[in-house]
């Protein structure tokens, strides 16, 4: 018999051995736990709302880590943003996020903009303003009911984050604490609001992640992340119905004629990108729309 197997016989002897001495080896190896799956990667999709490029976003299990997540994404402090919103750039009240976030929804953040110092006169009672926080030390205004005191100010608006009440700063207050404060401010007197507005590009519809080769989608299946104060962030199943979100870049005439102006007499997507940043470049359009609407004008051309 060869050298290789009769050392080969022997081994398998020896494991014989074993397992007659520890018989009950296959039941402790069955009875063994499965290995847990691994944890879901969550990556959610941000710009800024007055116009950026697409970022990346993950791993993060509250408001202010996000912030700090998207802050590093376009590379500015975590001061500088005020709210996000959810599949719109636009300051919508009713898309303002919250503790739970689609997995398919598309993160917005509004950055400081312009400060202003607003004088109100308080004739009544009720200033006519609704105010919450956006869970990072930041009150701002949500409503304004019509015909009010603050509603005849045409300077303040929904959006506007409130920095100081007649000086004094109330950064890191709670929304109910800057409603108190406001409400008990005396009637018949002159009071003063430091404000800041979310910073504003042109007026357009929500902007989706460009592209023929997007991974992601504007709209929301039915699981969230939803976000804690302590502990991690949880995935889970909501009733809500399945939000829709119709992506136009195009739907503003200027808008719309400007970039074809833009590339009529360019002959090839570089030239057109450049151009496009000469006219356009507060948007940082991401190269895939660049190259979809290329194409748009390439078609326009032929026809």
């Amino acid at each position: 018999m060869p050298l290789g197997l009769r050392r080969k016989k022997k081994f398998n002897t020896k494991e014989t051995s074993r397992l007659v001495e520890g018989e009950h080896t296959d039941a402790a190896v069955r009875s063994l736990p499965s290995p847990p799956a691994p944890a879901r990667r969550l990556v959610f999709h941000t710009q800024l709302a007055h116009g950026s490029a697409t970022g990346r976003v993950e791993n993060f299990s509250s408001i202010q880590e996000l912030y700090a997540k998207i802050a590093g994404v376009f590379e500015i402090p975590p001061s500088e943003i005020l709210y996000c919103t959810l599949n719109t750039p636009k300051v919508d009240m009713g898309k303002l996020l919250g503790a739970q976030i689609g997995l398919e929804d598309f993160i917005f953040a509004h950055i400081k903009g312009i400060k202003k110092e607003v004088n109100v006169y308080k004739s009544e009672d009720s200033l006519g303003l609704t105010i919450t926080d956006n869970g990072a030390g930041y009150a701002f205004i949500k409503r304004i009911k019509d015909d009010s005191i603050i509603d005849s100010v045409k300077t303040i608006c929904v959006g506007d984050h409130i920095e100081a009440i007649n000086g004094e700063n109330i950064v890191g207050w709670r929304h109910f604490d800057v409603a108190k404060k406001l409400k008990e401010l005396k009637k018949e007197e002159l009071f003063t609001l430091t404000l800041i507005e979310p910073k504003k590009a042109f007026d357009m519809e929500p902007r989706s992640k460009a592209g023929k080769s997007s991974t992601g989608k504007i709209g929301t299946g039915r699981e969230t992340l939803r976000l804690r104060s302590k502990g991690p962030a949880t995935v889970e199943e909501v009733s809500s119905d399945v939000v829709s979100c119709i992506i136009n870049f195009l739907k503003l005439f200027l808008i719309a004629t400007t970039m074809f102006e833009a590339g009529k007499d360019k002959g090839n997507p570089d030239e057109f990108a450049v151009a496009l940043d000469e006219t356009l470049g507060d948007f940082a359009f991401p190269d895939e729309f660049v190259f979809d609407v290329w194409g748009v004008i390439g078609d326009a051309k032929q026809e």
